[in-house]
């Protein structure tokens, strides 16, 4: 008994943070590739679209898989799914893309990082949840870093950063919604057959947004890069991530994984001077060793 007992507590703790540091390499490599994908002349309505084309079959397998055994799913469950799918997945993905468009890709990982300052906001202001100074001294130090990039991206490369950057802003409040709010059916249906339904539903509107706004043909138009950028962004940045930070939440807890993902932002900022030419300034750096220290006292001081 002693022994069993004991087993988890001394499994090593390297799988769980390869599987953290991969899944944070992995998710910030998709601006890398929309970026790139931008360079074929492609638009963000086709460029989401094709994402969660090829990303659908997979993510509906894994619905599948996580759903097996369990219960059917309520009208109510759906019409939560339907929300939770719209908000997190969705809308906060065709923002991002679309914000993609007039900011570096650095910029842009730095303002998602913002996530959970954006979390503690809305349950102070949805749910009068109590937020104390140590929390808003995180705050301030988080956001005083996205001011200080935003001012250098502003000075490089013109007005459309502020377009840029309130695009990409209001994808990361977006997401923010979907994770308050997705708490509850968390422990309802499972993280895993939750994200399966909730991004397939995401999925199937991008691909109706598309055929509503597109027409068919402009498909045949596209450079074939586009779509290799796409199958590999569904997969390699989308689908295998999803199941990498899963993976490690349940080896390493919720909050070491979270801090090993504090990787994210530099892995961004590196490849992005590496495959898209972006600079490296001194305002960039203090920019993102602000912002990373902002969040991690948040998460120690929650």
């Amino acid at each position: 008994m002693t022994a069993a007992r004991a087993a988890p507590d001394s499994s090593p703790l390297w799988p769980g943070l390869l599987l953290a540091g991969g899944g944070a390499i992995a998710f910030s490599g998709k601006a890398i590739i929309v970026k790139l994908a931008y360079r074929h002349g492609v638009d963000a309505v086709t460029l989401i679209m094709l994402r969660m084309l090829f990303a659908l079959p997979l993510f509906l397998l894994l619905s599948w898989w996580a759903g097996r055994g369990k219960p059917p799913l309520t009208r109510r469950d759906w019409l939560v799914l339907l929300g939770l799918g719209f908000s997190g997945y969705y809308l906060a993905s065709f923002l991002d893309f679309a914000g993609l468009a007039y900011i570096s890709a650095s910029f842009e990982r730095l303002i998602l990082y913002l996530n959970p300052t954006l979390v503690l906001g809305l349950g102070w202001l949805l749910f009068k949840r109590r937020v104390t100074g140590r929390q808003l001294l995180a705050l301030a130090i988080s956001y005083a870093g996205v001011l200080l990039v935003f001012g250098q991206e502003l000075k490089l490369q013109g007005s459309d950063v502020v377009l840029g950057a309130a695009l990409v802003f209001g994808s990361a409040v977006s997401y923010a919604v979907y994770l308050v709010y997705s708490g509850e059916e968390v422990k309802r249906l499972g993280a895993l057959r939750l994200t399966g339904l909730a991004t397939s539903i995401a999925c199937v509107l991008c691909i109706g947004q598309f055929l509503l706004l597109r027409p068919l043909d402009s498909l045949a138009t596209l450079a074939p890069e586009v779509l290799w950028l796409s199958l590999l962004n569904a997969t390699a940045c989308t689908f295998a991530p999803v199941l990498m930070v899963m993976m490690a939440i349940e080896r390493l807890g919720a909050t070491l994984a979270a801090q090993t993902g504090m990787i994210g932002p530099m892995s961004t900022i590196l490849m992005g001077v590496w495959l898209l030419g972006e600079p490296f300034t001194p305002w960039v750096a203090a920019g993102t060793a602000l912002v990373l220290a902002g969040v991690w006292l948040l998460t120690r001081w929650r």
